[in-house]
């Protein structure tokens, strides 16, 4: 049965949006419409194409999602070979001027020629890979392999968004056989894209995808890399932490990005596939249809880039134009510093020369490019030996095993620590004192210990254990359920967790002291002027005038912000105490079931999850908090400096006029700060929302009041304003 024309239509319209969209998302990275509107596109056409499966096509962006489970990869033969290219060993900045005298003597080039013209890229550490299009549509994608011959790993490559599964391509008036590449790196159509940092990288924009370029040719094999961005390394290593921690059998963390990248790509199962989050970059090409048989006419490397970049191919926007040996040294110069800056791993740039006829002169040997050289930074991965471990505490109170190793110079500086993360990891991995190991270090990441080297280890030296008190200030450390990391319980007493605390302790919802800010806590708590956070109510005028750029009249100013926040409120100081998973939610809650501190201190855990939305975890963790001496000694002395709040009967005597009622602010109101009214309705029961849904009973609305107000009036929920705000309140 045909299928009716404006169904098929509608399928074409829906692929077209979608290819574009996608575009905008993965590769652009700036997206058009939100999420929801694409998920409701593409929910359309996953109905269009299961109704009519006659019209489902290779290129659908419904083909992303994926496939079956294989048995096996199967094996692809490159019509053009995937060569390597030669690493110069050196380096430092003469490594780029060996090259280009390497190329300047097998060209026959004088002294006085004008320079060789080269493109500069980064050497991305990821997989490399191949992607052929036939007349635009991705039809299979190829491990390198051998060079010559590879994996399909289509499946998996499919799952990928920066990835088109169709190109686009129609001529553009910034791409001139005429004209040559430094006249497009002049001229390039529009302003580059927020830098490389940014979510999905380009070159600068020659045109949106297809209006950059010559139309596609009927083949063209383009090549890349896929990787992983460092943090979505970090997120997807939290990921299986966490999984590890609840106790899942046959998960492990990833050493690194690039094995993390390459084990994505090479899973039998593409469900696993799509969910890690890979990226790509197109650097160069294979077969190609000739220009005799209808394909495009390049004449430079740089060229061929652009065109990608039209067809809607992510390329790096790090690469350009250099000419000459010190135009190199300065991009490897340069480079080597953002290094650390960079999204991504890499591990050193590529040069090639720019001229296609230049290529073809200069040829290969031994089944490497002459043309082409990839300039290395100092490793990220090196060995050495572990000669202690120590345990770090951190301003959260958090436990961290940290490797002592011998100095090792890694990814250009020398490494004396690495960390073990937590108890868990370190036995994964078995990391004892005297073992040699592999450490590794990328970018602004703290240097960590991949693994140990086995054959090298001498004896059976004790494994590691974590203390069960802390090694600063003697608290218990304690393990909460399905959580992976030890933190001390010494919260307020810590050394370690002193500035945190104090920082917390101040902010504006809790006791609300201003003036009080990170750098004048740093030079209290480093000059031991303030050990505990009483101490803060014992300071006196010479004390505070005495610090750095602190004048007398600033000195009396955070002298009387001090003084006001004695007069405080029992929820906020609940919260200011820093108790571990109790916010400012939890804090009023906890006001509001027991009504006086000392009812608090004294709870057992069954009679703190009586308290609406207090749960084993957060019982247990308030519980611990007062059952340690010195969190009690702390809270007196606070008591002691003239802190105070009004305190009150249990919830339990207490009308509550509004429990159950979810009600939203917007806007400003008269008389009261959103934070006056919130305090308000929570105190007499309500749950106050962020966003208005149909579960909304109220909106109070005050002046200049947005898109919330809009949204209610669009669901019929009933709007109020402080007048009505105070009725409410009194019942």
């Amino acid at each position: 049965m045909a299928v009716d024309a404006t169904i098929r239509e509608r399928v074409d319209a829906l692929r077209e949006l979608l290819h574009h969209h996608a575009h905008r998302y993965y590769v652009l990275d700036q997206p058009e419409i939100p999420d929801a509107e694409y998920d409701r596109l593409f929910r359309e056409l996953q109905v269009l194409e299961a109704q009519h499966p006659e019209l489902l096509a290779p290129d659908s962006p419904t083909q992303r999602v994926g496939g079956k489970v294989l048995e096996g990869f199967a094996k692809v033969r490159h019509k053009v070979a995937m060569l390597s290219i030669r690493t110069e060993t050196d380096i430092e900045a003469s490594g780029a001027r060996s090259f280009d005298a390497r190329v300047r003597r097998e060209l026959g080039l004088a002294e006085g020629d004008l320079p060789v013209e080269y493109v500069a890229e980064l050497k991305f550490d990821g997989l490399a890979i191949s992607l052929r299009y036939e007349h635009g549509v991705l039809v299979q994608a190829a491990t390198r392999g051998d060079g010559e011959i590879g994996e399909d790993v289509t499946q998996n490559i499919r799952t990928i968004g920066q990835i088109p599964l169709r190109l686009e391509g129609r001529p553009h008036p910034h791409l001139h056989p005429e004209k040559s590449a430094s006249a497009f790196l002049e001229d390039p159509g529009g302003p580059p894209p927020e830098g490389e940092g940014t979510k999905k990288d380009s070159l600068p924009r020659w045109g949106r995808a297809g209006e950059g370029a010559p139309p596609v040719p009927p083949i063209l094999e383009v090549r890349g890399e896929v990787y992983m961005r460092r943090d979505d390394f970090e997120r997807l290593n939290e990921l299986q932490r966490e999984k590890i921690a609840r106790g899942a059998k046959g998960e492990k963390t990833f050493v690194n990005p690039r094995n993390a990248a390459a084990g994505a790509v090479r899973q039998l199962d593409p469900g696993i596939a799509r969910q890690r989050p890979l990226s790509f970059f197109a650097y160069g090409w294979g077969e190609i249809t000739p220009p005799e048989e209808g394909g495009p006419r390049f004449e430079t490397h740089f060229e061929v880039l652009q065109a990608l970049r039209a067809w809607g191919l992510p390329v790096s926007e790090r690469t350009q134009l250099a000419a000459g040996p010190e135009a190199l040294v300065a991009y490897h110069q340069a480079i080597g510093r953002e290094r650390d800056q960079l999204p991504f791993d890499i591990d050193g740039v590529v040069y090639k020369v720019n001229s296609l006829a230049l290529q073809r002169r200069l040829g290969f040997v031994t089944r490497e490019p002459r043309w082409a050289v990839a300039h290395k930074f100092p490793a990220q991965e090196m060995l050495t030996t572990v000669e202690a471990i120590d345990v770090y505490v951190g301003r959260t109170g958090k436990l961290t095993p940290v490797a002592k190793l011998a100095p090792v110079f890694v990814g250009g500086v020398t490494v004396t620590n690495a960390t073990l993360h937590n108890e868990d990891e370190a036995r994964r991995k078995d990391v004892r004192i005297g073992d040699t190991v592999i450490v590794r270090r990328a970018g602004d990441v703290i240097p960590e210990v991949v693994a140990v080297v086995p054959d090298k280890r001498h004896g059976q030296p004790p494994q590691f254990t974590m203390p069960r008190h802390c090694p600063v200030c003697g608290a218990e450390a304690v393990r909460e359920e399905g959580e992976a990391d030890y933190r001390c319980t010494g919260g307020l007493f810590c050394a370690a967790q002193r500035k945190h605390a104090i920082l917390h302790f101040a902010q504006r919802r809790a006791m609300d002291i201003e003036g009080l800010g990170e750098k004048l806590v740093d030079q209290m708590v480093e000059g031991n002027v303030i050990r505990t956070l009483a101490d803060l109510y014992r300071l006196g005028l010479n004390a505070i005038a005495s610090l750095e750029r602190m004048a007398d009249k600033s000195a009396r100013n955070v002298l009387a912000a001090l003084e006001q926040s004695k007069r405080t409120t029992l929820p906020r100081f609940l919260y200011g105490l820093g108790i571990r998973h109790v916010g400012e939610a939890t804090a009023k809650d906890l006001a509001r079931h027991f009504g006086r501190l000392d009812s608090i201190m004294d709870a057992s855990v069954e009679h703190l999850l009586e308290v609406p939305d207090v749960g084993p975890v957060v019982a247990e963790s308030i519980h611990t908090f007062f059952q340690q001496p010195h969190n009690r000694e702390v809270v007196e002395q606070l008591r002691a400096c003239g802190v105070t709040w009004e305190e009150g009967e249990p919830a339990a005597r207490a009308p509550k006029p509004l429990a159950g009622k979810t009600i939203v602010l917007t806007g400003t109101l008269p008389s009261l700060s959103r934070d006056e009214a919130k305090d308000l309705l929570e105190a007499a029961g309500a749950k106050v929302a962020g966003s208005v849904s149909k579960k909304t009973d109220y909106v109070i609305a005050g002046a200049e009041a947005g898109s919330k107000l809009d949204k209610a009036r669009e669901l019929g929920v009933a709007v109020l304003d402080e007048d009505g705000l105070r009725a409410l309140l009194s019942g």
